[in-house]
C-alpha cells in the first residue's frame, strides 16, 4: 500500500484535532494505542469471526471496511507520533491460520509497538493489519478509497463538535 498521501492526510487531520482540542502539548501515544485496540475490537465485532456461539453472520462488507479504515487512521497517526511517517510502502505480512488468529496477531503487535516504538515493530504491526484486511477481502484500492471518504467524515465531525 502506498502511504505517502495517507500519512500527509492523517498528519493534517491530527494537527487540526490537536489544535481544535488544545492538545498540542500532550503526549497522545497511550490514547492512540488504546484507540487502535478499541477500533480493532469494533472491527472484530463486526466480522463476528470469534462468535462461535452465534449463527448470525458478519455485518455487510461496507460496514466492516469502515471499521477497518478506522484502524488505519490510528496506525498512521501512531506512525506520525513515532516519526515513522517517511515510509512510502508497507506490504502485508504472512497471514495467520484464520481471521481470529490474525486479529490476535495484530493485538499482540499493537501492544508490542506500545512497549517498543521502533520502525521494525511498526512495520510488523502495520503489515499484520494489512494482511488482516486482505483476509477480510479488501484490496489496497478499497482501503485507500475508504480512507479518503472517512477522512472527509472525520473533518465534518470535527466541524460539528463530535
Amino acid at each position: 500500500m502506498k502511504l505517502v498521501r495517507l500519512f500527509a492526510m492523517q498528519k493534517e487531520l491530527d494537527m487540526h484535532i490537536e489544535t481544535t482540542h488544545q492538545l498540542k502539548e500532550e503526549n497522545l501515544i497511550q490514547r492512540k494505542v488504546l484507540a487502535l485496540l478499541v477500533e480493532l475490537g469494533e472491527l472484530a465485532n463486526e466480522t463476528r469471526c470469534f462468535k462461535f456461539w452465534s449463527v448470525k453472520g458478519a455485518s455487510p462488507k461496507e460496514t466492516i471496511l469502515e471499521e477497518y479504515v478506522d484502524g488505519i487512521h490510528f496506525l498512521l497517526s501512531l506512525g506520525i507520533e513515532f516519526s515513522l511517517h517517511d515510509m512510502d510502502v508497507i506490504t502485508s505480512s504472512e497471514r495467520g491460520e484464520d481471521v481470529t488468529e490474525q486479529f490476535l496477531k495484530v493485538y499482540d503487535g499493537v501492544l508490542g509497538l506500545r512497549t517498543e516504538p521502533n520502525r521494525q515493530s511498526y512495520v510488523e504491526v502495520f503489515g499484520d493489519y494489512l494482511a488482516l484486511g486482505e483476509m477480510l477481502g479488501f484490496t489496497n484500492e478499497d482501503v485507500e478509497d475508504a480512507y479518503m471518504s472517512k477522512n472527509e467524515v472525520n473533518y465534518q465531525r470535527q466541524k460539528e463538535g463530535y
